[in-house]
């Protein structure tokens, strides 16, 4: 009789909490904007350029991080990774002026490089059976969400007890806390057929594709209202939301404050983006991709677009998280498989990872432009609706994607 591989390897567990661990902490920097502005004195621009140069510095890593891998091996690059994300946590801890927060924060952008979706994936799917292989990435994908789900609240109630500075001593020790699985992680080592062809080949051909750069700029959108929400929902719920009911249920379990209802947004948005990302792998197997990811882009236009023409109250906070949670992370296994469907899985690696820097161009705009324009109007509106715009922009430019094509050999099946 035979036996079928087991899912939940050793690999994949080990995968799993270190991304977790790695994008809880990401996701609660935007509960620390109002602290840390508040104690200095700064613009709201300021910190939010800190935050965006991590965004930046994040897109940079992830493919020389992957480098990195294949060249000294996985754990190696994921304790470098932890290291580097510790240090610029610690760093953070002891700044005091804005430039010394946005330096610092190239160091924690790197270090979720290291620790992040482009090295632990390419363990975690080397170390999966054929038949697991889909499922173990999207369990390890969902697993950034589960970190998003706890980080943001997390950060409030220890910002409620202690400093800002201790939070992020607390999260450098948990960041480095993870090595310790590190020894149960084992994987085949990376095969040097793909390394083979060159890499300026293989960037020049994709980019004499119309439909690689469609894909390649149809993910700007997705990085700048992530990361801008990310950021900045926490602050903007905090200041332009209405009152909570003391009577209702969002007291009744302990959210009496918008500034608590701005970190269990950040909360809700990850738990929902669990479902929607496991529903987008499971439907992009079956359904055109590139309509997929036009349809996921619309909805968050539509929802994004109604959250900001109604009042903003603690009910329609809700609603919109779950709504744009659905839709988070679900252009991850879409955007991924329709580049392996369309180049091939050799040359994945490299050309998810530009596209990604497509994505980390748009979050380090986002979250830019999200502090200078409040500093400019007050409020939060202006950026929002240009959030609105470039949604409908990318769900445009997925349409004239050539999906229905040969692909090449050793790509992914449709």
């Amino acid at each position: 009789m035979e036996t079928r591989a087991p899912l939940f390897t050793p690999v994949l567990l080990v995968g799993c909490a270190i991304i977790l661990v790695s994008f809880a902490i990401r996701a609660s920097f935007g509960v620390f904007q109002i602290p840390i502005a508040d104690e200095f004195g700064w613009a709201r621009a300021e910190f939010s350029l800190a935050i965006a140069i991590q965004n930046l510095a994040w897109g940079i890593g992830q493919p020389i991080f992957g480098a990195i891998a294949e060249k000294i091996g996985d754990r190696k690059a994921i304790i470098m990774g932890a290291l580097i994300y510790a240090a610029g946590l610690v760093l953070s801890s002891f700044a005091v002026t804005p430039g010394a927060h946005q330096f610092y924060e190239i160091f924690v952008g790197f270090g979720i490089a290291g620790t992040g979706f482009g090295v632990i994936l390419a363990v975690v799917g080397r170390a999966s059976s054929d038949e697991n292989r889909s499922m173990s990435l999207a369990i390890a994908t969902a697993a950034g969400s589960a970190g998003q789900v706890f980080g943001a609240p997390l950060a409030e109630w220890m910002l409620g007890f202690m400093s800002w500075q201790t939070t992020f001593l607390v999260f450098a020790a948990a960041i480095l806390g993870t090595l310790l699985l590190l020894p149960m992680m084992r994987a085949p080592a990376v095969s040097k057929a793909t390394l083979e062809e060159n890499m300026g080949q293989i960037l020049v051909k994709a980019f004499k594709d119309p439909s690689y750069t469609l894909i390649f700029l149809g993910f700007f959108s997705c990085g700048y209202q992530l990361a801008f929400v990310t950021a900045h929902f926490p602050a903007m719920i905090t200041e332009m939301c209405g009152a909570i009911d003391p009577s209702g249920t969002l007291a009744a379990i302990g959210v009496s404050t918008t500034s608590a209802l701005g970190a269990v947004a950040i909360s809700l948005i990850g738990l929902a983006n669990i479902a929607g990302t496991l529903l987008a792998g499971w439907a992009g197997k079956r359904y055109s991709k590139k309509y997929l990811l036009a349809a996921i882009y619309t909805g968050r236009t539509i929802a994004a677009a109604a959250f900001i023409i109604f009042p903003i109250t603690p009910t329609s906070v809700i609603i919109f998280s779950i709504v744009m949670g659905s839709l988070w992370l679900a252009t991850v296994p879409l955007t991924s498989g329709l580049v392996a469907h369309l180049y091939g899985l050799r040359n994945m690696g490299t050309l998810y990872g530009i596209v990604f820097f497509s994505h980390q161009l748009g979050s380090f705009l986002g979250v830019w432009l999200g502090g200078r324009m409040y500093d400019m109007y007050g409020d939060y509106t202006m950026v929002w609706w240009i959030g609105v715009g470039v949604g409908a922009f990318s769900a445009i430019v997925h349409l004239p994607i050539r999906e229905n094509r040969t692909p090449p050999a050793g790509a992914l099946a449709a």
